[in-house]
């Protein structure tokens, strides 16, 4: 009973860091939106050049509420990823009393990694992967025949703001699988040499997911799978340097 309400209390801190995270955001949310929006105006300006965004390359609204729930999404996102070191935290705060002293303080680095890969996930999908797709998306535009009709990109703002959250989000949650292995391999559930022996298997989930996560194009599911299949040795080497039978008898 007294860890159900240690996990309430600790879910009722994290929905409310979201909570107030939602609501700082929501006070500024064109700044956040003009911000998500970078890559897109960045892939006009590669792909036509700086007067075509002023030539009707903006993005579109076709419902009555579309904008404002578009706000709302922003404001969310920008909750949630205001909220996640705290979120971590509280985690953390979480499985601490069943932790020895030694095990807490092997715990603090990946609770300050968690972020700082969250971060390098979101970054990649900010940097790379969104103004590839949209770059390669303006390229499929066609001028129109004589007599004919072209086609043109005409983007609608809320399926770009679910796009583009959705990556990055994506990518800062793919991001944290060192961390998950890890964290298993402390809590003796998987050994080193298990996620070792299963890499083909794990590359083929990785593959996967990225089949999920990202646009349905082959660059973009690369762009998320090759750096998951290098986290994933990486977090699995971590795991077995730490694992008891491969310790230095004292």
């Amino acid at each position: 009973m007294e860890h159900l309400v240690e996990l309430r209390d600790r879910l009722l801190w994290s929905v409310g860091s979201i909570a107030i995270g939602f609501f700082i955001c929501f006070a500024i949310w064109h700044i956040l939106l003009a911000w998500l929006l970078l890559p897109y105006e960045n892939a006009v300006i590669a792909v036509k050049g700086a007067a075509a965004l002023k030539s009707g390359m903006g993005l579109i609204y076709t419902a009555p509420l579309e904008a404002f729930i578009t706000q709302i999404k922003v404001a969310m996102f920008g909750g949630f990823c205001l909220a996640f070191p705290m979120i971590s935290f509280q985690l953390y705060r979480f499985v601490a009393p069943g932790l020895y002293s030694h095990e807490k303080r092997a715990f603090t680095p990946f609770l300050i990694m968690a972020p700082v890969l969250f971060i390098m996930g979101a970054a990649m999908a900010y940097f790379v992967v969104m103004p590839m797709v949209m770059q390669f998306s303006l390229r499929q535009e066609l001028a129109p025949a004589t007599g004919g009709v072209g086609v043109v990109y005409q983007g609608k703002i809320s399926e770009y703001v679910g796009m583009i959250t959705t990556l990055i989000l994506g990518f800062g949650a793919c991001f944290q699988l060192p961390v998950v292995q890890v964290l298993l391999g402390r809590a003796g559930i998987v050994d080193g040499q298990t996620w070792l022996e299963n890499g083909r298997y794990a590359i083929f989930g990785i593959f996967v997911v990225a089949a999920v996560v990202t646009p349905p194009d082959v660059i973009s599911q690369f762009s998320l799978a090759v750096p998951l299949i290098i986290l994933y040795y990486i977090g699995a080497f971590l795991v077995k340097m730490g694992d008891p039978k491969d310790a230095t008898p004292s």
